[in-house]
């Protein structure tokens, strides 16, 4: 397929989860009587419009997307309020906040189910290298575990008593327990015990930080094409731990950043996103299903930063309003929008910025 093509895959997929986004924003807003104006497909001018149940479905020119303008709200301008009780500023704050919320909750819903199929359709190794059967496929010499006698067709069943049954939590129980760790194992018909110490080495996280971990010198055990099968219940198991484990990593992540440890370089805008979508499209439906689901939970989250122009943003406002019992002034309600805009723009130049400093790294570097 053509490099084009691939961009209108990637393109469709990133429109599918702004779309479920504004989905959830819909379905809760109707639910507390919002009277929603538009719910459109795509930005820009309107190019086909039908009213229905009284709220105008439209397509717009760049499909990238969607928005719901619910009456009483437009972030573009922020005095334009109404408090009808039919508009979205003449409910009461926690409803305000349920509105808010149910965008992100969508996309962290979404990414929960594509999970879920993954998990049912078979997963690639790439989306479930963690949840390798724990059998040992080679020992590294001169490790705790070639000196312990461990070898390849090993099956590991506890950690210290801790019972393994995926490859992730071997790595889990060496770093949670002091040395010795005891291994349980299974090696043809019988059940052996071996006591080692493990090895300190020097590594790095996701975010590319340094750091000493504790290993015994064992990898698992893969085939070309590894394709990892799971239960209806351990696909369930698979596609929560996989949900939280995206959250957390962005919220680390945004933790990281706001403190120095990770720098500003490591931001990537549309470019990076839309690249990354069109590899993983080219591996196949799932890899890009699996990378649709990190992007999901992405949007998820970064839609709750407490920066005015976002979800989060509007959500300390309506806090502010349930503690204090009075909303902000429209004067400091204005200023703060505007910046909330200032800060989005400036997020999505560095991005951008990131994204093209790549590129120029890597055609001439």
């Amino acid at each position: 397929m053509s490099l084009i093509l691939y961009l209108l895959i990637a393109l469709i997929a990133l429109s599918v989860l702004v779309f479920f986004h504004e989905l959830g924003h819909f379905t809760v807003a109707r639910l507390m009587g919002v009277r929603i104006e538009r719910f459109s497909i795509g930005f820009g001018k309107v190019l086909a419009r039908r009213h229905c149940c009284g709220t105008e479905w439209a397509f717009s020119a760049l499909p990238l997307g969607g928005y719901v303008k619910m009456k009483g709200q437009d972030d573009s301008d922020p005095l334009a309020t109404s408090h009808d009780p039919d508009s979205y500023g003449g409910k009461k704050p926690w409803q305000r906040i349920l509105i808010l919320l149910a965008g992100p909750a969508a996309n962290i819903l979404l990414a929960f189910f594509i999970y879920l199929y993954i998990a049912l359709a078979g997963a690639p190794l790439i989306a479930a290298h963690d949840y390798l059967p724990p059998v040992v496929g080679q020992v590294a010499p001169k490790t705790p575990a070639a000196d312990a006698g461990l070898r390849p067709g090993d099956r590991i069943l506890s950690v210290d008593g801790v019972p393994v049954r995926y490859w992730y939590q071997i790595s889990e129980a060496i770093q949670e327990h002091p040395d010795p760790v005891t291994l349980t194992i299974r090696r043809g018909d019988h059940t052996i015990h071996l006591t080692l110490r493990t090895k300190v080495v020097e590594g790095s996280n996701e975010f590319r930080q340094k750091i000493h971990r504790r290993i015994i010198g064992i990898s698992p055990e893969v085939t070309p094409g590894t394709v990892i099968r799971f239960s209806p219940s351990e696909a369930l198991f698979y596609a929560g731990r996989e949900t939280l484990k995206a959250s957390s990593l962005i919220v680390r992540g945004i933790a990281k950043m706001s403190t120095g440890e990770v720098g500003t370089e490591n931001v990537g805008g549309p470019l990076t996103i839309f690249d990354v979508m069109m590899k993983f499209a080219q591996a196949g439906f799932i890899y890009l299903l699996f990378i649709t689901a990190l992007i999901s939970v992405n949007l998820g989250i970064l839609n709750l930063l407490p920066i005015p122009a976002l979800d989060g943003g509007h959500i300390l406002f309506n806090l502010y309003e349930i503690f204090t019992r009075q909303a902000p002034s429209e004067a400091v309600y204005y200023r703060l929008t505007v910046l909330g805009w200032v800060l989005l723009g400036g997020l999505m130049f560095l991005g951008l910025y990131n994204d093209i400093h790549r590129i120029w790294g890597g055609t001439h570097g």
